[in-house]
Formats: structure tokens, C-alpha cells, sequence
């Protein structure tokens, strides 16, 4: 595999006011998980990767010394340069995070941190992907049949499953084409649901590299214990690029 000088930059911006309405007020990227916080899992899979030259973490405020010591230190993570604290919203946090860059590399990957049983594989082939094509996301195809409602709940439609694609991260793109997105986000004032929309305004090709149903989001309870159960399972410990379950 190609040396791909790529900076990491992995979100984890949100304060978690609520977890699945239990009032717990413990950020979410910051739960345990078979005993790790969750966010831990993903700088480990990012400091695993031969093609991460540095990782940017973006924290809340009062959470940076917090995953110095406990996360960074604690596990012994080199590739961290920074640990800073985002804006108030997921795309400012990311901008937060590129502007704190050390030095410009080739390609930017973002993660969310609280997807934590991304593989080095994944991360390694979105960001391969993205040094040929300029941009590249993880996604896994839709299963289900796909309905598009009104708003009161009504089909209008049914859409082909065969072009519906489920985002997750991470997502890669060569450095000058994310800050370009990023720029002139700000300029229209334009806020996005992901890295990619922002590319995609400006009439970039992103590719789609196939994830994993693994890669999940921690946002609800449920999740919390879907993910105990992936990290129990053989078919997961035996997914390549898994080493710190």
C-alpha cells in the first residue's frame, strides 16, 4: 500500500445533554464500553492505520484535559498532535479541527467519535480511495425496500433500494478539496448533514466505499448494547483490522 500522508480529524463535539432520555448528563463518546470510553476505540483503530500520519481529536471544553489524560496518555496514543474543543455544530467542530492542522497533509479523513468499531481496513481503503478519486465516504447499501413519505406520513413513493446508500464515516478528501467545501460553506452560509454534502456542492465526485453493518453510531441505549455484543462476537473480532477489543 502507498505512503498517503493523511491527517485524521475524529468529532466528538457534543455535550450529550441526554442519552436516550435517562437523564445520564455523561457525554455519549465518553460511556464506557467493555470497559473503554467510546470514542477510545476509534483513535485506537486511527493510530493502528499505517496511512495516519496525526490525529486532531475535537472535544467539548471541559472534556480536553479529561481525554489528554485518560484516553491519549492512558493508552499510550502517539499520532495525537491535538486535543482541542469544537463549535457548535458538528461542521464547525471539523473546520475547528482542519484549521488546527500542523502541517497541510494530502488527505483529511474525518470520523465520528462515537462510531467506535471502525476497522483499519475501512479507514485504510476510504482513504486510499480518496487519494485516487479526491473524495471517498463509508457507506453500506440499503437491504430494506425504501419508502418517501409526505408529511403526514403518507407513501408518496418507493424508491430503488439499489441507489440508496446508509453514510458513515469516515470520510476522506484531498486537503485543498475539503478546505475549498468548507470555504465556501461559509460564504453561502451553508450548513450540512456531512463532509460530503459540502463536497458535493461543489460539483465533486465522491466515491462510495462499502463499510460495514459493524460501524455503528453510539446515539441511543440501544446502541450502547448492540455495540457490547458486537465487540463479544468472533465475527467481529475476526474483521480485519480489529486489535484492541
Amino acid at each position: 500500500m502507498a505512503d498517503i500522508n493523511t491527517a485524521a480529524i475524529i468529532t466528538a463535539g457534543g455535550l450529550g445533554k441526554r442519552f436516550d432520555g435517562t437523564g445520564d448528563t455523561l457525554p455519549k463518546q465518553f460511556i464506557p464500553l467493555s470497559g473503554k470510553p467510546v470514542i477510545a476505540y476509534s483513535i485506537l483503530s486511527f493510530e493502528s492505520s499505517k496511512l495516519i500520519n496525526e490525529i486532531v481529536i475535537v472535544v467539548p471544553e471541559n472534556w480536553v484535559e479529561y481525554t489528554k489524560t485518560e484516553i491519549v496518555d492512558k493508552f499510550d496514543i502517539k499520532k495525537v498532535s491535538k486535543v482541542i474543543s469544537g463549535g457548535d455544530e458538528r461542521q464547525d467542530s471539523v473546520e475547528i479541527g482542519l484549521r488546527s492542522l500542523s502541517k497541510i497533509p494530502s488527505i483529511v479523513a474525518v470520523h465520528d467519535g462515537v462510531r467506535p468499531l471502525v476497522t483499519v481496513q475501512t479507514i485504510d481503503e476510504v482513504i486510499t480511495q480518496a487519494e485516487k478519486t479526491g473524495g471517498a465516504i463509508a457507506a453500506i447499501p440499503a437491504t430494506d425496500t425504501i419508502k418517501k413519505s409526505d408529511p403526514e406520513h403518507i407513501i408518496e413513493n418507493t424508491l430503488r433500494r439499489e441507489d440508496i446508500w446508509f453514510a458513515q464515516t469516515p470520510q476522506a478528501f484531498r486537503y485543498e478539496i475539503l478546505k475549498e467545501a468548507f470555504e465556501k460553506a461559509s460564504e453561502d452560509s451553508y450548513l450540512g448533514t456531512d463532509e460530503a454534502e459540502l463536497v458535493e456542492r461543489l460539483g465533486k465526485e465522491v466515491k462510495l466505499v462499502k463499510g460495514s453493518k459493524y460501524n455503528i453510531k453510539i446515539t441511543t441505549q440501544e446502541d450502547l448494547e448492540l455495540g457490547e455484543i458486537f465487540l463479544a462476537s468472533s465475527l467481529h473480532r475476526n474483521k480485519k483490522g480489529i486489535n484492541h477489543v
